[in-house]
């Protein structure tokens, strides 16, 4: 990091100040970390953004000087100078930095006094997220906090530079657009110059991008805030922070190419390193080999579908599944890679069945390739046998089966595998490729899309829309989506036909989307892009559990705000101006 410009009150980061620099005469500034009082020397540990850096007062070299470090406490604020030099050998501090360095300070101001914080600063002692929020600006001075933040700038930047060297162009999108339907609750702004009319926050940028493809600006990217009125959760906000991007004559093969470059450079600033191309999985494959869309390989455990095997079976539990077009499928888990005593058996049976299933049958291979298990009287030697090669297992494996409906055996299944799995290592990134089209909702009785309305479609476009699938595809990292895109529809009579499709009458889909339809008359090009998660990128990159701990003032889980207090009321006047008219508190129950 190059030396700040030299002013009153420093002319170099304490965090950068090493052996070749000893002798020379400094000036820093920053924070007190700690202080230390050993009778005669003072030891202050100074912190700015980049490090720490022991200040040394001697009370015969600097009076003054001494006499104002005995009054200072942690978390002042103060200018130092001194002359900076080598510690005794016998004192060095491997673990720091600066550990071979001390700054003799000759003078010294306090800029500020700080009351005592509520919370340490100099340790990472845990603190309740409420107090922590509450006093954001102080959380952030502690350095796991300002590391994960330091880590998302090196992220965002290693972006700008890759797509600005690609020819890509940084357009901005509104903010304050229309309420169109993209799967979450919009958060609505009353307009006070339109009484009654509201603008909605946007979800994404998805149709602006789409325009910048109609303009001919050819390939867009924009880091863009976005906003969605949902239920939260450790990898979502209210307001969150994406990369999107589009490109304008493309096909799925060039997205993916681009976007494994983008990736590799990505995430070399958070210290990965990625062998290209990235592994592919069709959507399929991937729901039956890990019950999900968004798979961690790391466990291994793959799922293996057992029909052939127990094809004949006279066990009603799996003749019952594959009589009424369900499936059997189960998972190996090889002996010795985690505990699996009977009490746990029980407690992934109990977990199965709140997932959703009638239940699980479990067996342990025994030496002989017979099972240890309740169900084995109702099975022949030979069901057993080809279910072990089935799932490539052997003696001392436990095997988890489930026979039930396609979707539910996947999801209880994949939710199994990671629930018993040992904490996993590395990272893993794969594209996820050839998802269908729509999904049927048995509560709204109707297809939704699987990504969104204007992914182009592929297929019998006279067939059911259940036989459809779409040119999407997603990127997923160590679990989690982490980016979702897809080949856009560029044909106004493609995007009626899904409209259709979804049930948008055409007076519906013009009065909401009337201006996309308009645009894709005006030649459209076959366009594509993608959006990546920034926050939970640079959270799995941080090794974070959630993505609050990668955004500089997050929402707590009900979507408040403790530093500030939002959300807040506003007063009457401001409502009026809106023509929006204040909801009645709730009615308290009566006894």
């Amino acid at each position: 990091m190059r030396a700040p410009r030299g002013n009153r009150f420093r002319d170099r980061w304490a965090g950068t100040l090493r052996a070749d620099r000893t002798g020379e005469r400094v000036r820093v500034a920053g924070w007190v970390h700690r202080r230390r009082d050993h009778g005669g020397l003072i030891f202050v540990d100074l912190r700015d953004r980049t490090g720490l850096l022991q200040l040394v007062f001697r009370p015969e070299e600097a009076p003054e000087a001494h006499a104002a470090a005995a009054a200072l406490r942690p978390e002042d604020v103060v200018t130092a100078a001194g002359e900076l030099v080598r510690r005794d050998e016998g004192v060095v501090n491997p673990g720091l930095p600066t550990g071979e360095v001390e700054l003799n300070v000759g003078e010294v101001e306090q800029l500020a006094d700080a009351d005592t914080p509520p919370f340490p600063i100099d340790d990472d002692s845990p603190v309740g997220e409420e107090t922590r929020l509450r006093y954001r600006y102080l959380d952030l001075r502690r350095e796991r906090v300002a590391r994960a933040l330091e880590l998302r700038h090196r992220v965002v930047q290693a972006m700008h530079r890759f797509l600005d060297e690609r020819g890509f162009l940084e357009l901005e999108t509104p903010m304050l657009t229309r309420s169109t339907p993209e799967g979450a609750r919009d958060f609505l702004v009353p307009s006070r110059m339109q009484p009654g009319d509201w603008y909605a926050l946007p979800q994404s940028p998805q149709l602006f991008k789409q325009l910048f493809m109609v303009a001919g600006f050819e390939r867009y990217y924009q880091i863009v805030r976005c906003f969605r009125d949902e239920a939260l959760r450790a990898d979502r906000q209210p307001e969150f922070t994406q990369l999107d991007m589009e490109l304008s004559f493309v096909d799925e093969e060039d997205v993916i190419e681009v976007c494994d470059e983008l990736l590799r450079e990505v995430l070399a600033a958070g210290g990965v390193e990625l062998e290209l191309p990235l592994d592919r999985l069709t959507y399929d494959e991937a729901m039956l080999r890990y019950g999900t869309d968004r798979p961690d390989r790391r466990p291994g455990m793959e799922i293996a579908d057992l029909g052939e095997a127990f094809a004949g079976s006279d066990f009603r539990v799996f003749a019952d599944a594959l009589g009424g077009g369900g499936v059997v499928r189960g998972l190996r888990v090889p002996a010795g890679a985690v505990e699996l005593p009977r009490r746990r058996l029980d407690e992934l049976t109990e977990q199965a069945r709140g997932l959703g299933a009638k239940g699980l049958v479990w067996a342990v291979v025994e030496e002989s390739g017979a099972w240890r298990s309740p169900v084995a009287k109702f099975l022949s030697e030979g069901e057993m046998a080809d279910a072990v090669k089935a799932l490539d297992g052997a003696p001392g494996d436990t095997l988890l089966i489930v026979a039930d409906e396609e979707a539910v055996a996947a999801r209880v299944l994949g939710e199994l595998r990671l629930a018993i799995a040992p904490p996993p290592q590395g990272h893993d990134l794969l594209w996820v490729v050839d998802f269908p089209m729509f999904e049927w909702s048995e509560d709204e009785r109707r297809w939704d899309p699987l990504h969104h309305p204007f992914t182009a479609p592929v297929g019998d476009l006279d067939a059911t829309p259940g036989a459809w699938r779409s040119r999407a595809y997603d990127i997923v990292m160590d679990g989690l989506e982490i980016g979702g895109g897809s080949i856009r529809i560029n044909r106004p009579d493609i995007q009626r036909k899904v409209f259709d499709a979804l049930g948008l009458a055409p007076e519906e889909a013009q009065a909401r989307f009337g201006f996309l339809l308009e645009a894709l008359r005006y030649g459209a090009p076959p366009h594509g892009g993608i959006a990546f998660g920034l926050d939970r990128m640079c959270a799995l990159l941080a090794g974070r559990n959630s993505i609050r701990e990668v955004i500089a003032f997050p929402k707590t889980a009900s979507g408040a705000d403790p530093l500030t207090g939002a959300p807040a009321p506003v007063d009457a006047r401001q409502l009026r101006e809106l023509g929006v008219r204040p909801a009645p508190p709730p009615t308290a129950p009566r006894e």
